[in-house]
């Protein structure tokens, strides 16, 4: 019987006489894939359908980015949310939680409520842009968890990370302690996270050298099956597999899912790589 993943079996793979690496199917424990969907370009059910029918099978997550759901008809949102239900695909919210924190409790309420009734999967709990106290994200974990969805927790060195900014910018604000990121990924995986999500400026996005020393730390400490590493540039997803295998899990962008496929398949890559990554299923 054909192994399903997505709406693709392995055996209606196109030239499946050559062999790639071994991946679970879903849903998958490891070697993740979270792809952004709407942001930097707009995307509506044909593109999406488009990318789902062709990579969908590599899909685990679609990740909506900078709040634009709400920007969007509800319709057409539910619409893009059961496309991707179809291909076995969750849906994210990103970490819009930080604008409707903002609004006050009233807000929070409604948000879950609402992310509920539009079929999310998942709500990011992040605080990039705003200083909350530790104790209250993880009151909010639990919160969204007993409401019935999973967590993806957000954690990380910089402060002012999410958005935009110039490098210069960010090395005003300084970082802070991977230790005190770690104790915080720990304390939301206690109380109920799905993921922890870390986010790359301060670590291989807006740094003039890469802080691969924190990115150890943090795999040291929690392992690479409750952890995932955005992943801002193929220079930076292609490190991470060198060093940690196909299975580690990323977030990407939706453009960039064919060429980190292609490395964890091991069927393609630049010369660091090339029939170096390769995976061992006895």
């Amino acid at each position: 019987m054909a192994k399903t993943v997505g709406s693709q079996s392995y055996e209606e793979r196109a030239f499946s006489f050559l062999p790639l690496n071994s991946r679970e199917v879903k849903p998958r424990i490891q070697g993740i894939t979270e792809i952004r969907g709407p942001y930097y370009t707009p995307m509506g059910k044909r593109y999406l359908e488009d990318i789902l029918e062709t990579m969908g099978a590599y899909i685990d997550i679609l990740k909506f980015a900078g709040g634009s759901f709400s920007l969007m008809p509800r319709p057409v949102v539910r619409e893009l949310v059961d496309l991707c239900h179809r291909h076995d695909v969750k849906v994210d919210t990103g970490g819009f939680i930080e604008h409707v924190l903002t609004l006050g409790p009233k807000a929070v309420d409604a948000y879950i409520e609402e992310c509920k009734r539009l079929g999310f999967d998942i709500i990011e709990i992040s605080s990039g842009f705003i200083s909350v106290p530790a104790d209250d994200l993880i009151r909010l974990t639990e919160k969204v968890t007993k409401a019935g969805l999973l967590v993806k927790a957000e954690v990380g060195i910089q402060f002012g990370a999410g958005g935009a900014s110039a490098v210069e910018e960010l090395e005003s604000e300084g970082t802070s302690d991977p230790d005190w990121a770690i104790v915080r990924a720990k304390r939301h995986l206690d109380a109920g996270a799905y993921m922890i999500m870390i986010e790359s400026e301060g670590i291989t996005e807006c740094v003039r050298s890469w802080r691969t020393d924190v990115i150890c730390k943090i795999i040291r400490e929690l392992g690479i099956g409750k952890t995932m590493f955005e992943a801002a540039d193929p220079a930076v997803f292609g490190w991470y597999i060198k060093n940690y295998g196909p299975e580690v899990n990323l977030f990407v962008d939706h453009s960039q899912i064919i060429l980190l496929e292609c490395l964890r398949s091991g069927i393609w890559g630049t010369k660091d790589v090339w029939g170096r990554i390769l995976t061992y299923k006895a």
